[in-house]
């Protein structure tokens, strides 16, 4: 069954969480991420939002942390305070998965300006609670889906390994904690354990290492044996497309189109939106 590097982004971010792993999940790529585990191979993962739904199973992506797709079969609720102060922050959180517009080689985030912060070319959203997020949890799954890899960021949101070696753990953050893999839209990456730097585990099929080595601009290092990635199965490509069929909205000059296909979504009727692009 043919699939697209998104699905096999989502299909590799699920297999990152282990059974029993309680994991915050975001609107994208981390609830649908999550959703394939608890359906497949972690059915007693625990998914949790930043807005405080905790374990869930949700019948339909979310388009924000606080959506009420989130609350099917939900154990128990409590505020966004409560997430931080007592469950995040007390360590009980193993895995949780964040995105960023540019990338450094220790795997320090940047999801608020790209250019100069008084006179950005492009201003983004902001870290939100994704610098506590990657600062406590166990395992923070990075995801590069349309964000670039940069020698310097243009400003750090979210610290990974800050310089590398033990500088996260000089700087105060909890041992054993901070970025684990980084998935893009071409391959698979690791965090030297000593150095802390990026470094490829993997390629997609169809990309060669030197396609990789183009979008990186540092001298990047390599896995002694570069991993086969393996593609989804069609049960885990089944599963994505039932539960988040056109979830992924680009951006549309045609207005009416992105209406009506956003409103398709919201009626649950299921079919895949095609929007034209700019």
């Amino acid at each position: 069954m043919d699939y697209t590097p998104l699905e096999l982004m989502v299909y590799l971010a699920s297999k990152e969480i282990k059974n029993g792993d309680r994991v915050i999940v975001g609107q994208g790529i981390p609830i649908i991420a999550g959703m394939l585990a608890k359906m497949t191979h972690a059915p007693n993962c625990i998914l949790m939002t930043e807005a405080g739904i905790i374990d869930f199973l949700p019948y339909k992506s979310a388009f924000h942390i606080a959506e009420s797709t989130t609350t099917k079969g939900f154990s128990y609720a409590c505020d966004l305070a409560d997430t931080f102060t007592t469950i995040l922050f007390r360590g009980y959180v193993d895995v949780c998965f964040l995105g960023a517009a540019q990338v450094d080689k220790f795997g320090n985030l940047n999801s608020t300006v790209v250019g100069d912060y008084e006179n950005p070319k492009i201003r983004l959203p902001g870290a939100g609670g994704a610098a506590d997020f990657i600062g406590h949890s166990k395992r923070t799954i990075i995801t590069l889906r349309g964000g670039q890899f940069v020698e310097k960021l243009d400003y750090c949101s979210s610290p990974g390994y800050l310089t590398g070696g033990d500088s996260r753990e000089k700087a105060g953050f909890p041992q054993e904690t901070g970025p684990s893999l980084l998935i893009s839209t071409q391959g698979v990456f690791g965090f030297d354990k000593k150095t802390k730097e990026l470094f490829l585990r993997g390629c997609f099929q169809g990309v060669e290492v030197e396609d990789i080595r183009k979008n990186v601009p540092w001298d990047l290092k390599m896995a002694p044996e570069l991993q086969k990635i393996c593609p989804p199965t069609e049960e885990h490509i089944r599963i994505f497309r039932e539960f988040a069929s056109g979830l992924m909205l680009r951006k549309s000059s045609n207005s009416e189109q992105l209406f009506t296909a956003v409103v398709d979504f919201i009626m649950g009727k299921g079919r895949e939106i095609k929007v034209d692009e700019e």
